[in-house]
């Protein structure tokens, strides 16, 4: 299945997203994708066992962004179509489809909802993000998705030379492996990755957004994340979808260990 691929990209550094990614069990390639983003390139083996790729992507785009403080942008391709997910915390993902030969499979206001939650010009990048919506004989799917990107570079996306949305995976792996900063997406260690975590989980309760933070709306969040993750993670291994599962593995994790955090650091 050459024809099939996808790519992750978060809003975070590499050193942030390592511990997350891993939990997706899939091998993945991690590199930097510009200042403050990252890429992550799966190897992709639950579409190569059949399942379908912009499922799997949703859920695992849908298991990195719960609980953490930043959003992440999966994008996929296939012979019949291409498109993009769009997973930030606990809001419903929103998602854009274009057919293989470019025709637009979705609703306007996606985009424009896509624009607005990853906090994008509402003037220039919206005007230039519009002509994907509208046909283009001349554009195919492939083709939406790297003019995508290139809209996304004022938001600081940065692909490393060689990682192309429509290549092969193939392709996109062997340019990786060139690359001087890319790495596996590998556990990096008990301290390190609850460390990593427990930064996510205290942005999230002490930052300065959302205002409710560090409130007992943050703690009913936690026991949100654990009660959603439980049925999730029995479904996704009742479907046998690997994306579906994680993203209620990772749901569970998120809510324990904001509620162990609100034990040890307890706000008065």
């Amino acid at each position: 299945m050459s024809n099939v691929g996808a790519l992750l990209l978060c809003r975070a550094r590499p050193e942030s997203v390592a511990p997350a990614a891993h939990l997706l069990r899939d091998r993945m390639l991690l590199a930097p994708a510009g200042d403050v983003w990252s890429v992550l390139l799966p190897e992709g083996r639950p579409w190569l066992d059949g399942e379908p790729v912009d499922r799997v992507l949703t859920g695992w785009a849908t298991a990195l962004a719960v609980g953490a403080p930043w959003p992440v942008l999966a994008l996929w391709w296939d012979a019949d179509r291409a498109g993009f997910t769009l997973a930030s915390g606990f809001r419903r993902p929103v998602g854009y489809v274009w057919l293989a030969n470019g025709t637009p499979a979705a609703e306007d206001e996606a985009m424009r909802t896509f624009a607005d939650r990853l906090g994008l010009d509402p003037v220039l990048d919206v005007r230039d993000l519009d002509p994907l919506t509208k046909p283009d004989p001349g554009t195919d799917a492939r083709a939406r998705l790297r003019t995508l990107i290139a809209v996304l570079t004022r938001a600081g996306v940065a692909l490393p030379e060689g990682i192309t949305p429509g290549e092969p995976v193939d392709r996109l792996r062997e340019a990786a492996h060139a690359l001087p900063d890319a790495r596996p997406a590998e556990w990096p260690g008990r301290r390190e990755a609850v460390r990593a975590e427990l930064d996510a989980v205290g942005s999230r309760h002490r930052g300065p957004s959302p205002p409710w933070s560090g409130t007992p709306r943050a703690r009913a969040l936690d026991l949100a994340q654990v009660a959603a993750g439980l049925p999730l993670t029995a479904w996704g291994l009742r479907r046998r979808s690997g994306g579906w599962t994680a993203a209620g593995a990772l749901l569970l994790a998120h809510g324990a260990v904001g509620l162990a955090y609100d034990l040890v650091w307890p706000w008065d």
